[in-house]
């Protein structure tokens, strides 16, 4: 059984030989540049001096072959970028460097002990008229450098590599690019005393994406397993927003999104949503959902074998393999260990699990410990 078998096998809530492995699959399933350097070193892995990101905004480094086949790893994404068509150009501002992204956003990182790039700037914080955002120069979603060699990817990926092809958007979420845009101290605000700008906004978003798609889609449409999409909106104990405001005002266009894209593909849709998000759970697989990710497993209401019981025959968890908020970083490689154990034990029967750590590896977390969770998985992950 190859890579790809195994996953589909997995996605369709089959139980394949073993439960499939995702590290560096996504830009939310991989590993901090600088975490991923110490690995590599511990591994015995040749040193690289330049390390390829694959998102410069987290710093996610790219995972190389020479990894990938050591630990088996099952899933490639073939996803073009935000930046595809832009030249990200990293300028100095005294103790930060920052850039723009093609959206107009600023981000930020501080030079001394900066992992991660902020947001510092967002293009319509000043709007106040529906003409505000229909002037602003917005990306061109269907660029065709951004799907320049995309066939061609997408089929060495799944027919020659034999991997599980992931094909990831345009951007960030709905919400999170109508927040990014706004800015936070704009947008919650706007849930209440600007509803038509705020939701103007929503749909200028679900526009350019659903642009984005149908171009992606008519060239890989039949080739790819998984199409990528997220949205954040929940936080360590709770949701941002109401369920009843989700409901109201995010559930329709998340809805319209994932109908456009299920319409263009058999590919399954993995939504990417951290923190608390329970008591939307029901309401994503309504309205088309495949796949769940991040799968916060420390987040209130988020224990792993309560969800596999409730939603099991509806959703695959990809991700929710090892807390990275006080275990993989902080914890031990026994405690490692038996996090891992415990996790795949709840997820793992039945197929619909894809493991991966709950997001990212970040720049802190020891070898020792991302080497325990992938010899646990090894142990237990034999189906």
């Amino acid at each position: 059984m190859n890579s790809r078998e195994r996953v589909r096998k997995a996605l369709n809530h089959v139980e394949p030989d073993s439960v499939p492995f995702d590290l560096g699959g996504t830009v939310l399933t991989s590993i901090h540049v600088d975490a991923y350097r110490r690995l590599r070193d511990y591994l015995g892995l040749p040193e690289k001096e330049d390390i390829p990101l694959m998102d410069i905004f987290q710093q996610i480094a790219v995972v190389d072959d020479d990894l990938r086949e050591m630990w088996d790893v099952d899933v490639r994404g073939v996803a073009p970028r935000s930046s595809a068509t832009f030249n990200i150009e990293v300028k100095d501002m005294g103790d930060y460097t920052y850039f723009y992204d093609e959206w107009g956003i600023g981000w930020r990182k501080p030079k001394e002990g900066g992992f991660y790039y902020d947001m510092f700037e967002h293009p319509l914080s000043d709007a106040t008229t529906i003409q505000d955002i229909e002037a602003f120069d917005w990306p061109d979603p269907v660029d065709p450098a951004r799907f320049k060699g995309l066939k061609e990817r997408a089929r060495h990926v799944g027919e020659t590599e034999g991997d599980a092809v992931l094909l990831g958007g345009l951007c960030a979420g709905v919400l999170e690019m109508t927040a990014w845009m706004r800015g936070f101290d704009n947008y919650y605000p706007d849930f209440v005393n600007n509803t038509r700008l705020l939701t103007y906004l929503m749909d200028k978003i679900v526009e350019l994406k659903m642009a984005y798609w149908d171009e992606a889609l008519s060239l890989v449409g039949d080739t790819v397993d998984v199409i990528q999409e997220a949205d954040d909106f929940a936080g360590q104990f709770g949701m941002l927003i109401s369920p009843k405001t989700y409901r109201d005002v995010c559930k329709p266009r998340h809805r319209k999104l994932f109908d456009f894209i299920h319409d263009r593909t058999d590919a399954q849709i993995f939504f990417h949503s951290c923190g608390s998000i329970r008591p939307v759970i029901p309401d994503l697989i309504e309205i088309g959902v495949d796949i769940l990710n991040p799968v916060q497993v420390s987040a209130t209401g988020m224990d792993s074998a309560e969800l596999k019981e409730e939603f099991g025959d509806d959703l695959t968890f990809w991700g929710g393999g090892v807390d990275t908020q006080q275990v993989l970083g902080k914890g031990s490689p026994q405690e490692v260990r038996d996090e891992v154990k415990r996790r795949v034990e709840d997820l793992a029967p039945g197929g619909g699990f894809v493991f991966a750590t709950v997001h990212n590896i970040q720049a802190d977390v020891p070898p020792e410990n991302i080497v325990a969770m992938w010899q646990t998985l090894q142990e237990y992950g034999v189906y």
